[in-house]
């Protein structure tokens, strides 16, 4: 048995001062300020002013330190595993971009074997795919190649969630396109969630395809149709409809400051989720850097293509929740919600992750008050901590 002594815990129904909490084989035992008897320290916090949270969730990233999932190989994810607990995630979902059929199905079935086999200890978890693309709008693609994009197409999804040993989780769409809208109740039905995102859909089209089953809404803002008085589009759909959970990536880049807190405003704590949509220059120096095949210039802490379209961020997830905290003054609970609760109930994996809750995995972030993180804790393995090294 182990334990995380004298921390303040933000549980799920309050916060518990100077409590503990008991590790066993990678799971939560209990949670309290019971003695810890023969238990072994894996971290004192006495005196030191610090809070222990939910690991953070990742639900889109394509990359970190020089390695992307469209690499398709083994090393790329576990060099991903290896460094993102360094920011304090501890899942994530691995992420695709549009790209030829054969890379797209290359990466989802490598990304698939990576996941079925048991990862090493002390890493990220990989919870699953982000199929994020082809099946988008040409108007709003962004960084993502045109010539590679196509209509949805069950066949296809199929033949890539069977490589993926039905690992694919989330899957970004245009819902405007043709046969969206059954594609978006296929994959509904299948426990899959539909998510809205490189879409120039209009407000009753972003309707009919929550009629359908979409949840989710792929960075909020970025490269979707606009709030306008007349037709309040994508963004507008996203802000009215409570079915939808909504990604933000809150690096002062991607939006607005007071665009966040008009969108926070209206979605609350409860469908936020906090992303970092990163590329392989997370955690690089600034230069140039591979996106499916175009030049990324990184400069300044902006990733842009050469015609100065963004391209993903670099952006970590413990920067992302200090800024979202410091625009909206969010308490404890409302930083779990937006960095994990959430995330995990999107993917249905709330029994297990999300909270700091008896039999959960025991992934957990410690931070300071200024939110700046000192130690990342994977299935009860040190995976970080502030002054060490890696492993």
């Amino acid at each position: 048995m182990y334990v995380i002594q004298n921390v303040d815990l933000v549980l799920e129904d309050g916060t518990v001062e100077n409590g503990n909490v008991f590790i066993q084989d990678g799971k939560i035992q209990k949670i309290g300020t019971d003695e810890i008897g023969d238990a072994v320290v894996l971290f004192d916090g006495t005196d030191q002013g610090l809070t222990l949270y939910p690991g953070f969730i990742d639900v889109h990233i394509h990359g970190a330190n020089g390695c992307d999932v469209m690499d398709g190989t083994e090393e790329a994810l576990e060099e991903m595993s290896r460094v993102l607990p360094n920011e304090g995630t501890t899942s994530f979902l691995a992420t695709t971009m549009t790209q030829s059929h054969e890379r797209i199905e290359r990466a989802v079935e490598n990304a698939g074997h990576y996941i079925a086999r048991q990862q090493a200890d002390g890493r990220a978890e990989a919870l699953g795919i982000h199929l994020e693309g082809p099946f988008i709008s040409t108007d709003k693609a962004g960084a993502q190649p045109h010539e590679h994009i196509v209509p949805p197409n069950k066949e296809l999804f199929q033949k890539w969630q069977k490589k993926s040993g039905d690992h694919i989780k989330l899957v970004t769409l245009a819902p405007e396109s043709d046969g969206a809208l059954d594609f978006i109740a296929y994959l509904s039905q299948s426990g899959v969630v539909p998510s809205i995102g490189h879409s120039n859909a209009t407000f009753q089209q972003v309707k009919e395809a929550v009629d359908c089953g979409a949840k989710h809404v792929t960075h909020l803002f970025n490269q979707m149709s606009g709030l306008h008085h007349r037709e309040p589009g994508v963004v507008g759909g996203a802000l009215l409809h409570p079915e939808l959970k909504t990604e933000m990536i809150v690096d002062g880049i991607h939006v607005h400051l007071d665009a966040i807190r008009l969108a926070y405003a209206q979605k609350g704590s409860e469908h936020t989720i906090l992303i970092t949509d990163a590329m392989r220059a997370k955690c690089l120096p600034e230069g140039v850097y591979d996106l499916g095949g175009q030049d990324v210039h990184v400069k300044n802490g902006e990733a842009r293509l050469e015609d100065g379209t963004l391209a993903g961020s670099i952006l970590t997830l413990q920067e992302a929740a200090k800024r979202m905290r410091s625009i909206n003054d969010l308490t404890k609970r409302e930083i779990v919600q937006v960095t994990s609760e959430n995330a995990a109930k999107q993917l249905g994996v709330f029994d297990r992750k999300g909270s700091i809750s008896a039999g959960k995995d025991a992934d957990l972030v410690l931070m300071d008050e200024s939110m700046n993180l000192v130690a990342t804790f994977c299935k009860g393995v040190i995976s970080y901590q502030k002054g060490g090294e890696l492993s």
